[in-house]
């Protein structure tokens, strides 16, 4: 299983292999919470399929895959867009029902997988913003290795450390500026930048 690349880019974003497990259940459902509470409590080594419905409907843009080792989840990928992480599971954030197939994968199929750090989420991430279950949230993090733990608080620590770097956030607004005027002037549209600043 492997996402679809997108264009030429200066640099593809990763995609997700895995090999084909075996399926476990397969049926709709309104809550993804039953999905991830059924693999935690069966220590699932594998992985789950996440279609919404108003996906298939309405031609959009979220099927989901979601690992899992010992039924903490480890990766997020949406096939349809080749987004990996956080963005994956944002994009998967919709109202359900979702149609959900559960597969087991030995260990090693889905060691490669899991080395793709752009793909991760936190332990609790898929509980928190799929499921909306603070229970269920808790139970996985007590579930998670204490390295997985670390991984994501460092993470956070590392966001939160960013946004209150004033300076750096100013830079960057500063080079945002400085682009737009030169693709401004390259475009002949230096008019449309002598209004209120766009990047405040």
């Amino acid at each position: 299983m492997s996402g679809s690349p997108k264009g030429d880019r200066a640099e593809e974003p990763p995609t997700l292999t895995i090999p084909r497990g075996t399926l476990l259940r397969s049926r709709v459902v309104s809550d993804v919470g039953t999905t991830l509470s059924r693999a935690l409590d069966r220590e699932l080594t594998g992985y789950a399929t996440l279609v919404p419905q108003e996906t298939l409907l309405l031609s959009g843009e979220a099927r989901g895959v979601i690992t899992f080792d010992d039924g903490v989840p480890v990766l997020a990928y949406n096939t349809v867009t080749d987004s990996g992480g956080p963005d994956a599971l944002a994009e998967l954030a919709v109202p359900g029902p979702y149609r959900v197939e559960l597969y087991a994968v030995d260990a090693s199929g889905l060691a490669a997988a899991h080395e793709e750090r752009a793909l991760r989420v936190a332990p609790d991430a898929a509980a928190t913003e799929l499921a909306d279950d603070p229970d269920l949230a808790e139970r996985t993090r007590e579930s998670a290795p204490e390295e997985r733990l670390r991984d994501a608080d460092d993470e956070d620590d590392a966001v939160a450390a960013f946004l209150a770097d004033e300076e750096r956030i100013d830079a960057i607004r500063e080079q945002a500026r400085s682009e737009a005027r030169d693709r401004a002037a390259e475009w002949g549209i230096d008019d449309a930048l002598d209004g209120p600043d766009e990047f405040e």
